[in-house]
């Protein structure tokens, strides 16, 4: 499959000339990242995992994507665009589906914690083809399965280094590239990219920085 990397957390999946997108939030470039997109996966509700207002306007299309998420935000998108319902899923973890031509498994269930004061909502990784694994806003290392490819939320107010590294770890994927980089600036990401890549590689991952907009067959 081919992996394109957007600005923070959203990629483009494409195989066979079908596509899938996995959280196109109001960071990223929402609306060429949806430019004939048959499925979308939403990790979770924060608005930089999914921009309301761009994934209800490429619903609204009578050819728009099927979208699926945790049920509050199934239950939000059937608000913004009744129309669109049937084609709405919400996803629980631990369950098994096809779309647009992908393998998807679910895992997790809840959103990393910011603060104790800050309400916790539910999150949903997204492991593809038993390839590539989506975590969202989490740390949740898949159960009984080999990530081949992983997307590490590099940088978020509910993170720190150590738990980033220990993450790659932990996970043991061949290979790893960036998500969740949209809140650090050059020179932050320098630093907490050369610890993941430098400890990654003794546990057998290769880290490899994706720019926005660039692609990687995977």
């Amino acid at each position: 499959m081919k992996l394109t990397k957007y600005t923070h957390a959203c990629v483009r999946l494409e195989k066979d000339n079908r596509v899938l997108v996995i959280d196109p939030g109001n960071f990223s470039e929402t609306e060429e990242a949806l430019s004939g997109a048959e499925a979308v996966l939403v990790t979770h509700e924060h608005a930089d995992h999914i921009d309301v207002d761009a994934v209800a306007g490429a619903l609204r299309s009578d050819s728009g994507p099927a979208l699926y998420a945790p049920a509050g935000v199934a239950d939000r998108m059937r608000s913004e665009v009744p129309d669109a319902g049937e084609r709405i899923h919400a996803v629980e973890p631990g369950t098994s589906f096809q779309v647009a031509g992908f393998d998807v498994r679910s895992f997790g269930g809840q959103h990393a914690l910011i603060h104790p004061q800050i309400p916790v909502v539910a999150n949903i990784g997204y492991l593809l083809d038993e390839n590539l694994y989506h975590p969202g806003d989490s740390f949740i290392i898949p159960d009984g399965i080999t990530v081949r490819t992983l997307l590490v939320p590099l940088h978020a107010p509910w993170s720190k280094s150590a738990e980033v590294v220990d993450f790659v770890v932990g996970v043991r994927a061949p290979k790893a590239f960036q998500i969740h980089d949209g809140l650090l600036n050059d020179n932050g990401l320098k630093i907490v990219e050369g610890h993941v890549a430098r400890i990654g590689a003794r546990y057998g991952t290769e880290y490899a920085h994706l720019a926005a907009g660039e692609s990687v067959d995977i």
